[in-house]
């Protein structure tokens, strides 16, 4: 069982929905935490909290689909001169358009904020992840991430990407453990921020979305699969069956996904 007290976490996304769930649940456990993402009166309010639960926290906003902010984090992260034992790679936007009625410049945006931008900023710390005894990384992917879905092309693409990245750095370096969190639907405001085929918010609260697991919950389920250094972690209600008809029926994965409703 990996011991998160005292230790120092990363936490993209972490001033809302999942990411700020699983900032609490690992400040509870001890963890200190450095949040980032967009929104820094948002970040500011998790650091709060996480501060009134006994932790050291930082927030500093970042524009993930920007390099040079990206870049600036790094800086700032330097400067504070603590090892990171923890990168909880968590930020996503997703999407609720057909694939050919997509702009490319969405496509482009989706896959930088949900999978490029995690890749450079792990390659920022490269050097102190090599030379640490031991690196956890948590990964947030989607039920999405394990098979295609209607209005979910980009989406899905880049949550495809991350099992391919991150299980490959874990083979390749003895010392880092990957845990990949795969939600279904959970009950955050990530519709409302969802792209549509021209760029704009999908500005709605989809009925799957409201009916999801609380995301509390998938915070506390989160953080002891990271706990446990669990590779795979899936997070949902019954909707997770769709990984298992998926994998052993894929015929009634096609007839089924066809009818499910995408919102």
């Amino acid at each position: 069982m990996l011991d998160l007290k005292g230790k120092y976490a990363i936490i993209t996304g972490g001033g809302t929905g999942i990411g700020r769930s699983i900032a609490l649940h690992l400040a509870k456990e001890g963890c200190n935490l450095i949040l980032t993402g967009l929104g820094q009166n948002d970040l500011d309010q998790v650091k709060a909290e996480c501060e009134a639960l006994g932790v050291k926290a930082w927030a500093k906003e970042t524009r993930l689909d920007d390099y040079a902010s990206i870049d600036e984090f790094h800086g700032f992260v330097a400067e504070l001169g603590v090892g990171i034992d923890l990168f909880v790679l968590n930020a996503g936007i997703s999407q609720r358009e057909k694939a050919l009625d997509t702009d490319f410049s969405v496509d482009e945006k989706i896959l930088k904020i949900d999978f490029l931008s995690g890749v450079y900023l792990v390659k920022q710390f490269g050097d102190m992840i090599k030379a640490a005894e031991h690196v956890q990384f948590s990964v947030t992917t989607s039920l999405s991430g394990l098979f295609g879905f209607p209005l979910r092309s980009a989406y899905c693409a880049a949550k495809h990407a991350l099992f391919g990245f991150y299980e490959s750095l874990e083979l390749e370096y003895p010392n880092i453990n990957v845990t990949f969190l795969i939600p279904g639907r959970i009950n955050t405001q990530i519709s409302k921020s969802a792209l549509m085929g021209d760029g704009s918010a999908h500005a709605q609260m989809d009925a799957g979305q409201a009916n999801g697991l609380d995301v509390d919950r998938c915070g506390a389920i989160a953080v002891r699969a990271i706990k446990r250094q669990k590779h795979r972690k899936l997070i949902g209600k019954t909707e997770l069956l769709m990984a298992y008809i998926h994998k052993w029926c894929l015929p009634l994965y096609y007839r089924i996904s066809k009818k499910i409703s995408a919102t």
